[in-house]
């Protein structure tokens, strides 16, 4: 028996877009009014909400409710997707207003996996009732900065609490980058590495433990 429901829905973005959105729930008591938003990887690369289904189970079992959410293009979702993840910050905006309207929630935590993470990341400021961010295998590095790199400034100029989880083997982004990326960072800003992890392991479920603990820590500490 599992300790959770999941309900499914459609959310409507600015420009029409129609997306494919699950509501994890706790069956038992919920844990306050702070709602969890997970954003998949690169669509164009078969990124979807389900490599995050794991850790939105995870964290129903640990009283906290997850929202995952096919961006444009991807699964049952309408639309394009698009090379740099610009127009996906308004997929986000979308799901995080209907988190706040529909399930009356005016605390949001923001979780991107890899290309889920830059887009995540700009998406932080433009909603206020994101307190905090969790950022896993985001790609820092020089050859992912040609899609991604107009994304950085936002997250780093960001005074919110954020979290960046990375294994030490990851293919985008050295350790060594990710350091010299967060010198500058404003705001609290904390690590966590994972010894000998590659970047597309880190997606795979052997690691949605860890993330869930990793994620439900960062919590308890905002």
């Amino acid at each position: 028996m599992s300790n959770y429901t999941v309900e499914s829905c459609t959310v409507e973005t600015s420009d029409g877009v129609k997306l494919h959105t699950r509501l994890v729930k706790p069956k038992e008591e919920i844990k306050g009014n702070l709602v969890i938003v997970l954003v998949h990887p690169f669509s164009i690369l078969g990124g979807c909400q389900a490599l995050l289904k794991g850790i939105a189970y995870g964290l129903a079992g640990k009283g906290y409710r997850a929202v995952t959410f096919d961006m444009r293009g991807a699964g049952k979702s309408t639309g394009r997707p698009s090379l740099t993840g610009f127009t996906e910050i308004k997929d986000v905006t979308a799901v995080c207003k209907w988190v706040c309207d529909d399930i009356h929630s005016d605390r949001i935590l923001l979780v991107g996996s890899s290309a889920g993470a830059p887009i995540a990341g700009s998406s932080v400021d433009q909603i206020k009732e994101v307190v905090g961010y969790v950022s896993i295998g985001y790609p820092f590095g020089m050859i992912s900065s040609v899609l991604f790199g107009r994304h950085h400034k936002a997250i780093l100029q960001s005074p919110k609490p954020k979290l960046f989880v990375m294994g030490t083997r990851d293919g985008f982004t050295s350790v060594k980058q990710l350091q010299n990326k967060l010198i500058s960072a404003a705001g609290r800003n904390e690590t966590h590495l994972i010894e000998g992890a590659s970047h597309f392991q880190m997606e795979g479920p052997e690691f949605d433990a860890q993330m869930v603990d990793l994620i439900v820590a960062f919590i308890e500490s905002l």
